[in-house]
């Protein structure tokens, strides 16, 4: 299987062969057990107070009153009889004592949550070595799939998949030549999809994620001890994504544990994906 290396212009240039791993068989069951694998590990524990709920006066009143036996509130200091009325609450629009209120029990008005959350529960999920491997290469393999690609809402045109470009790219230093570069080799159409942003639905948008982007383009260069430029000019391109090889992960290849994610590789990041997965 080969590929044709897109110069910075948008040209074609000389063609490639890509590894195996792009033969991959796509497995979109284990690229979903994996993905979810992968982002349990940053789960949270979260749970509840365990005196939640049991820290009020109320006791039960006994037996042969002709009333339930429940705790209730008692009224409070110096009240006493008919009268005692202590703090009282207000519910549908009415004042009520809140003397012989019910509580601790889940069943009353502000009385303790039945099964609230416990930071004894177990959130990571596992997966076996060989099946997080495989995963990992068939989602790769699902990059050079056009039908996943564009079931994803990636606007890729009539773009040959994988799409490979020329080294130079990697020297890229301004996000504005990026963008340029982006659009040259026929991702325009992309870039304008992604620069959209929304408004969350919900109570996240007070929660410091107001907007929403959309996933853009993933792009791969290859590992080494120096930092590429273009890992840091790509930043500030909305929804894409720059990362080196090593650094891929199934958050990166299958957001969300869709497969068909829009990956640009440099030449030198074929080799090199071609040295890991060999």
């Amino acid at each position: 299987m080969k590929a044709t290396i897109l110069k910075l212009d948008g040209t074609k240039g000389k063609s490639i062969d890509i590894p195996l791993v792009f033969s991959e068989e796509i497995r979109p069951d284990l690229i979903r057990r994996a993905f979810h694998a992968v982002t349990s590990r940053r789960y949270q524990p979260k749970g509840a107070d365990p005196m939640a709920g049991f820290r009020t006066t109320a006791a039960s009143w006994g037996t042969g009153g002709g009333m339930s036996r429940i705790p209730r509130t008692k009224a409070g200091p110096k009240r006493k009889g008919r009268s005692a009325k202590g703090r009282r609450y207000r519910s549908k629009g009415r004042w009520f004592p809140a003397a012989g209120r019910g509580a601790i029990i889940p069943g009353t008005v502000g009385g303790r949550q039945a099964h609230p959350p416990k930071s004894c529960k177990i959130l990571i999920k596992k997966i076996n070595t060989k099946e997080l491997d495989k995963a990992m290469r068939s989602a790769i393999a699902s990059t050079a799939v056009p039908e996943l690609v564009k079931g994803r809402g990636h606007s890729i045109g009539d773009i040959t998949l994988p799409l490979v470009v020329d080294d130079t790219f990697m020297s890229l230093e301004k996000t504005k030549v990026v963008k340029e570069t982006l659009s040259a080799i026929g991702l325009s159409a992309e870039l304008e999809r992604t620069s959209k942003r929304s408004i969350r639905a919900g109570i996240g948008k007070l929660r410091g994620r107001k907007y929403r982007t959309k996933t853009g383009p993933l792009l791969v260069v290859p590992s080494s001890e120096e930092k590429q430029p273009i890992l840091k000019a790509a930043r500030n391109v909305p929804g894409v994504t720059a990362v080196s090889v090593n650094e891929l992960d199934m958050d990166m290849l299958a957001p969300g544990s869709h497969a068909g994610r829009l990956t640009i590789w440099t030449e030198s990041a074929i080799k090199d994906l071609q040295r890991r997965f060999e």
